[in-house]
């Protein structure tokens, strides 16, 4: 089966969050179960250096203010399609905002002619390349399925329902989008475009990256706007929970970490803990708790409440290992945490993606206390590397992690602790719970076994999407079918009836 997947970020190419895990990983998983995904992306400078087997196969003299390509590439495993329009994407950085964090001006351009190009490859843009579905992630493709209408068929992904692409409705002309869907039923939202509206109204099946988070986002509370839209469509809603990619998140083969170790050999973790000690200059404490933070910097994630709790845990002995970078305001308060607590709490601001693996691979336990998280990955790798994840109940949270709880605990099935609700008060009884927890050190290394025993990675998802892919698939054919069979019957009634003459067709409209 043939699927034609659209994302703005792909892992190893370009990646700002979950998304481009996701995109990266699962046309992989995918292969295995005999649906072959090939990826269009935007030509950021990351992802044209990166490029293998480059062959151009279209040229636009315009789209959206200038001149582009269309190349077919690969990439390592990846089998890709990539816009090359210099003026859209040919830009340093991140893929969404400039130097100072404010998003691109040109963004619904950017990402409206990403979805577009999408759409002609699946309308048969591309000689002898047929897709038999669209898989758009995110607001950034979101107008895909809208482009689409009576086309294959098309699954559209939400990975954050917080971010939806909102733009003024002066852009419609701009997006190609006809005034018929300029409306409530359609594209519209509150009065401007909404990119992810977009997606969940017109798409044939939507997805999200775990169950929790599919209920979650049908509610007021957790649905930002769309949760009517979506009850309305919860027959063609699933959550399936993500992977993590077990080859890059393999505490056997790590090429970051300073030992490598199997769920046997989990007391080479010690080794691993002192280099990451060492590599962050906190104090040499071989019978300290260390708690990792690998995360945005945001409210959305938490990271008020750990740094609420940082003083007195640190007065308390334990150690922390933060990474990360977002909110000014909570960057500051974990800076001076750090400061004060020289040798107990240490701060990296940005992103190093080998800190992040001896993070995982050093640290006793992660903290994860989002107020919603639609899937989460930190936690996965983190049950991976036997670091056992303290995290809020919500969304994959709830859905990927077994709290250590009494029964859990008699069950031998434990791997970690949830709390909620999500408050700091909450948070403090879990981390009292966590570190008491953590003073027994048999059960403590029975959790870790049971973690680094979980499945997490890409199998189980990618089973779930080629069934869900093959359905929808099934089910769009059989609705047009349906549709033909009775346009063709209309068709025959309207041949069979007897023909009336234009005279007496005026007579019938002029005695109604």
């Amino acid at each position: 089966m043939k699927v034609l997947a659209v994302t703005s970020e792909i892992y190893p190419l370009v990646k700002t969050g979950g998304l481009a895990d996701v995109a990266g990983a699962l046309p992989i998983a995918l292969a295995r179960e005999a649906v072959r995904v090939r990826t269009l992306v935007p030509g950021y400078p990351a992802v044209l250096g990166a490029l293998e087997k480059t062959r151009p196969l279209h040229a636009y003299e315009d789209l959206q203010g200038g001149p582009a390509r269309l190349l077919e590439a690969r990439a390592g495993k990846l089998e890709l399609f990539v816009i090359d329009a210099p003026h859209l994407y040919r830009r340093e950085g991140n893929p969404y905002v400039d130097s100072e964090g404010k998003d691109w001006d040109d963004n619904a351009l950017r990402f409206g002619a990403l979805a577009k190009v999408g759409a002609e490859i699946a309308s048969g843009l591309v000689q002898g390349y047929q897709p038999k579905l669209v898989h758009a992630h995110d607001w950034q493709a979101g107008l895909a399925p809208a482009y689409l209408r009576g086309g294959p068929a098309t699954v559209i992904t939400v990975h954050n329902l917080a971010f939806q692409g909102l733009f003024s409705s002066t852009l419609a002309d701009a997006l190609e989008l006809p005034p018929e869907i300029m409306t409530l039923e359609g594209v519209e939202f509150h009065g401007r475009i909404g990119f992810l509206k977009a997606g969940l109204y017109f798409a044939d099946a939507i997805t999200t990256v775990s169950p929790t988070y599919a209920a979650e986002i049908c509610t007021p509370e957790g649905g930002m706007g769309l949760d009517g839209l979506l009850r309305a469509r919860a027959r063609v809603l699933t959550g399936i929970c993500n992977g993590i990619d077990t080859n890059v998140w393999s505490p056997r083969k790590d090429p970051h970490i300073t030992a490598r170790f199997a769920v046997e050999e989990l007391d080479l973790k010690a080794a691993n803990k002192a280099a990451l000690r060492e590599k962050l200059q906190l104090a040499a404490r071989p019978d300290a708790p260390l708690f990792g933070v690998i995360s945005r910097l945001t409210e959305q994630k938490g990271i008020d409440l750990i740094a609420a709790v940082l003083p007195d845990l640190a007065k308390r002995g334990v150690q922390f290992a933060m990474l990360g970078s977002g909110d000014p305001s909570l960057e500051d308060k974990l800076r001076e945490a750090a400061s004060r607590h020289r040798g107990s709490i240490a701060l990296f601001v940005g992103y190093d993606e080998a800190l992040a693996h001896m993070i995982q691979a050093g640290s006793d336990a992660l903290l994860v206390p989002s107020r919603f998280e639609p899937c989460g990955l930190t936690q996965l790798a983190a049950l991976r590397y036997g670091t056992l994840p303290i995290v809020s109940r919500v969304g994959g949270l709830a859905d990927t992690v077994i709290d250590a709880n009494e029964a859990a605990l008699a069950a031998g099935v434990a791997t970690g602790f949830q709390f909620t609700p999500v408050s700091e008060a909450s948070f403090r009884r879990t981390l009292d719970r966590a570190l008491t927890l953590w003073q027994n050190k048999k059960t403590w290394r029975r959790l870790q076994q049971n973690a680094m025993r979980s499945r997490v990675g890409w199998g189980p998802a990618a089973k779930l999407y080629a069934s869900l892919f093959r359905a929808v698939t099934r089910r769009v054919a059989d609705r047009r079918a349906g549709a033909g069979t009775q346009a063709a019957k209309g068709a025959s009634a309207r041949r069979a009836a007897p023909r009336e003459s234009a005279s007496t067709i005026g007579q019938k409209t002029s005695t109604t």
